[in-house]
């Protein structure tokens, strides 16, 4: 991101410090208000770009450019989804949100594999689960960022109220109505340890093309959906239920090219899996464990979600 450090007269900005230093808060806020963390990136840029084209007067007259950063933030993102959910509609198959590795595991996806900086990193946790994410994309644009100001980063409903551009009485209702959406869906609570021996077993029984094993593993309602957007070859339909699921990667197995090793990861704060091909990731897999079965699977193939794993 590019952004005037400094004003045209040369003297320090208004609380330099203290503006950059919302950006990782920032990042954080709009990837989980979008599910992408481009277009998170593109709404933190859009949010500097307007700080910094204020005068130093105006800034000057902001008690608290953090505050301010936020306001705008959500407003952007909300513009944002609005928009999206248009070019959705166009959109080649199922759309799931980006992936995101483990810490260790990130990489730039803008600078050629550079080392990323630690402001841009996304804090994993149950906010930005692929369960929770997928349940986020259910809601309306207002909902969603209601319920993600309040509910997840804490901030009042008046101030929520300031960046949806209605009352706060209405604020609250939305996030009730997202809170609704959310205990529906029922995504499970982490417990890492166990949810990582039920995906490295499934992965055991994927390699060895078991499919009792598989079928054991599965949700008997389990669901497989995939992500290629036009741009890979995956299952444009959801697969729905435990044995069809089983067989169909039974057949993905038996298919599997040369130079495809499978490996465990962490896909946004769980365990999940990455398939990379002489070395470089084609397809990240998101699990939901529930108990100890597989409740979803989320396929990411579309090589512009993949672009912040790393290459081996």
């Amino acid at each position: 991101m590019t952004t005037r450090s400094e004003p045209e007269d040369g003297r320090p900005g208004p609380g330099l410090d203290a503006v950059m230093s919302e950006r990782r808060h920032l990042v954080n806020l709009a990837y989980r208000l979008l599910g992408s963390l481009t277009e998170a990136e593109d709404a933190v840029q859009e949010t500097y770009t307007r700080w910094y084209g204020l005068s130093r007067e105006e800034q000057d007259a902001i008690e608290s450019p953090g505050a301010w950063l936020t306001t705008v933030a959500g407003r952007v993102c909300l513009n944002v989804l609005g928009s999206a959910r248009v070019r959705r509609e166009t959109y080649v198959g199922e759309w799931i949100p980006e992936p995101l590795p483990g810490r260790d595991e990130w990489i730039s996806g803008r600078t050629g594999g550079a080392s990323v900086d630690p402001a841009d990193r996304v804090t994993l946790d149950e906010s930005v689960s692929l369960a929770f994410l997928v349940v986020l994309e259910s809601m309306t644009p207002a909902e969603r960022v209601a319920f993600v100001l309040h509910d997840v980063f804490c901030h009042s409903f008046a101030e929520v109220a300031v960046v949806v551009g209605r009352s706060p009485a209405a604020c609250r209702q939305l996030a009730s109505s997202a809170r609704r959406r959310v205990r529906a869906a029922r995504p499970s609570p982490a417990v890492t340890g166990r949810h990582a021996g039920v995906v490295g077993a499934f992965k055991e029984a994927w390699e060895a093309q078991d499919i009792e094993a598989l079928i054991g593993l599965l949700d008997p309602d389990a669901t497989a959906v995939a992500d290629g957007g036009g741009l890979a070859a995956t299952f444009l339909h959801p697969i729905e239920g435990g044995e069809r699921i089983a067989y169909a990667w039974a057949e993905l197995a038996r298919r599997r090219a040369d130079g495809m090793t499978l490996l465990e990861s962490t896909v946004n704060g769980r365990p999940g899996l990455v398939a990379q091909q002489d070395g470089v990731t084609v397809t990240v897999f998101g699990f939901e464990v529930a108990g100890d079965r597989i409740r979803h699977i989320w396929v990411v193939r579309n090589p512009e979600k993949l672009s912040r794993w790393t290459v081996g």
